[in-house]
């Protein structure tokens, strides 16, 4: 579990070391040095399936590789049927790298720069999702530069709003999508060139909902605007993309919640709005980054110091906001509330420190900071904890989704943390980002 590549500038992931085929599985996880992601694929394929069982069927999956882009949980994923949602360069490089096909990748974002496409089209991407006129001209001229021709959904911008979101996403002036009312109103700027024709509708309204009546409304208000707009339109419409916004918890114990009554209540309303999406005309998709990755991860990590300070516990971690939480004041992730607890599963066996400076503080509220040298790595001003002692090893559950990728993981110099990925209680993969200066033409 070493690393030999430098660390600055460009992100790289080392190879990573492989089992020999029909390697015996080891009877335990040997320690994992820390800071460690710990991801578990056994996790992961129970949290699609849990997932699937909550929609309607006939119906296709994204994974949005925001979530988690490392290349094992994304080959787990495609390899349960799911497509790969990505919007950037490095997104789509984690997705061929773990397998994707071109043919089995959308890619989105807001705003692409023509290299971006350029690329994606160089690697055999044809379908897109575009959010304006102009990129909608901007695809038509990258794919005829290429000689090709491409599809693209088109994503809508509605009004109204989502309860219960943890992040609207639409229905206020926005970089994502065009808004119903224009596509409405203006239907021939919207379908497309010579090379880049409209496939479908994109509609993704919120995100991080857990409570089934608000994820089930926000749902049932992009099924409307999908059946108005595919009558305004004019043109066949073989994909609506509902999107997603099922919840998980982040960084604190819990369970993914349940959608029981959810798959019937879509198939009911798609059937009044899309008569043949039962015979996929339309076919209709989902997608999902938190719920079908978020639970399978937590983040290890060791005490480094324990002291008293102006009559408070300070516990100093060997890790902080520059590997989990950076964004969460930026709003993309929840704010930052951690559950620091003992961890669990093979090979996270506690190893305390020794020596006189070792003894564990008593039980107790406890200030909970990172390494880095800012007073603003702090998790938490008065968190429960065990006694600890430097060296004892800690972690924070449910971090799957949103944790090191969603980090200041540059801030400081610190090291990245490993990624280990375990299947079957043994470990499958490990390795760790590193970033490398290199010379750029000006």
């Amino acid at each position: 579990m070493t690393d030999t590549a430098p660390r600055t500038g460009t992100a790289v992931r080392p190879p990573a070391p492989r089992p020999a085929p029909g390697a015996p599985a080891a009877p335990g996880l040997p320690p994992v040095p820390t800071p460690a992601y710990l991801y578990d694929l056994a996790a992961v394929r129970s949290a699609h399936a849990r997932l699937r069982s909550c929609l309607p069927e006939p119906s296709s999956l994204y994974y949005s590789l925001k979530a988690n882009p490392h290349p094992a949980v994304v080959s787990t994923l495609h390899g349960l049927g799911c497509r790969a949602e990505v919007s950037s360069p490095g997104e789509l490089d984690a997705a061929l790298e773990a397998g994707v096909p071109a043919g089995d990748i959308l890619y989105t974002g807001p705003g692409k720069r023509d290299e971006d496409l350029d690329g994606a089209l160089g690697a055999g991407v044809r379908d897109f999702a575009v959010d304006s006129v102009h990129g909608i001209g901007q695809l038509d001229r990258a794919a005829a530069r290429h000689g090709v021709h491409v599809t693209y959904l088109l994503r809508v911008n509605p009004g109204g709003g989502s309860r219960g979101a943890g992040l609207r996403m639409t229905g206020e002036p926005s970089a994502f999508g065009a808004d119903a009312e224009d596509i409405a109103a203006h239907p021939g700027r919207y379908t497309g060139g010579r090379h880049a024709r409209i496939d479908g509708l994109h509609l993704y309204l919120a995100t991080n909902i857990a409570d089934e009546a608000a994820l089930g409304d926000s749902f049932s208000e992009a099924i409307a605007v999908a059946r108005t707009l595919r009558e305004a339109l004019e043109v066949p419409l073989r994909t609506i993309d509902l999107g997603g916004g099922f919840g998980a918890p982040y960084a604190r114990a819990g369970e993914l919640p349940d959608y029981p009554g959810l798959a019937g209540r879509l198939a009911q309303e798609l059937d009044g709005a899309l008569p043949g999406w039962r015979r996929n005309d339309p076919a209709v998709a989902f997608e999902s980054g938190r719920y079908l990755t978020a639970t399978c991860g937590q983040l290890l990590t060791r005490v480094l110091d324990v002291k008293a300070s102006h009559g408070q516990r300070v516990v100093v971690l060997d890790t902080g906001i520059n590997h989990l939480g950076g964004m969460a004041g930026l709003r993309r992730v929840p704010p930052l509330h951690p559950d620091v607890v003992p961890p669990a599963g093979p090979g996270t066996e506690r190893t305390g420190g020794d020596g006189p400076d070792a003894a564990a503080e008593p039980p107790g509220p406890a200030m909970i900071c990172g390494p880095l040298c800012t007073p603003l790595d702090t998790w938490a001003r008065s968190h429960p904890l065990p006694a600890v002692a430097p060296g004892d090893l800690l972690a924070v559950p449910n971090t799957g989704a949103y944790g090191l990728h969603a980090s200041l993981v540059l801030f400081l110099g610190h090291p990245a943390p490993l990624e280990v990925v375990t299947d079957g209680g043994r470990i499958v993969r490990s390795d760790r980002l590193a970033f490398v200066r290199r010379a750029a033409a000006t």
